[in-house]
């Protein structure tokens, strides 16, 4: 793979990985909760401690799939930057959300909601940079540069609340 190729998709490469980690961490948590509370290696049921970390688990684990299909559609048709960006914000709101479901489960809300608009924001990165592809096929109109620019100055405003 050359140098360019390479560029274009360390940044998304990257988010992925770090995504493996933290779904290792969900992993151990779950595991370890489970050795506590039974000491029978894992079992479903259990204490509602044992059923919080394992609906968290299950629940990020759901929504998964999606999260990566629409950070590297975003990266690869629209931009890397403010996919990987956007991707990284993904990741610390769902470990929000993972420890926020661990203690009452009104504190994992805004790392739902906030999750969710994650998501649309890639999603729609994905429909920008499929629509440019189409304008350049049928009309050659390329706004790429325009496509940029506007998802590299709105990734930042992912982080209001």
């Amino acid at each position: 793979m050359d140098q360019e190729t390479l560029g274009s998709i360390v940044l998304l490469a990257i988010v992925t990985l770090l995504s493996v980690v933290q779904n290792a961490f969900f992993a151990y948590k779950l595991e370890h909760e489970s050795k506590h509370c039974n000491s029978k290696g894992f079992q479903r049921q259990g204490s509602s401690c044992f059923d919080r970390v394992y609906t968290a688990n299950q629940n990020c684990g759901h929504t998964y799939p999606t999260f990566l299909a629409v950070l590297w559609c975003a990266g690869l048709l629209c931009s890397q930057a403010p996919a990987a960006f956007a991707g990284l914000m993904y990741l610390f709101v769902r470990q929000k959300y993972f420890v926020g479901y661990l203690g009452e489960r009104t504190q994992s809300t805004p790392g739902y909601l906030f999750g969710k608009r994650i998501i649309l924001f890639l999603f729609l990165m994905s429909v920008a940079g499929i629509l440019n592809y189409y304008l350049i096929f049928f009309f050659g109109s390329d706004f790429e540069i325009h496509i940029k620019t506007i998802t590299s100055a709105i990734s930042p405003l992912l982080l209001i609340p």
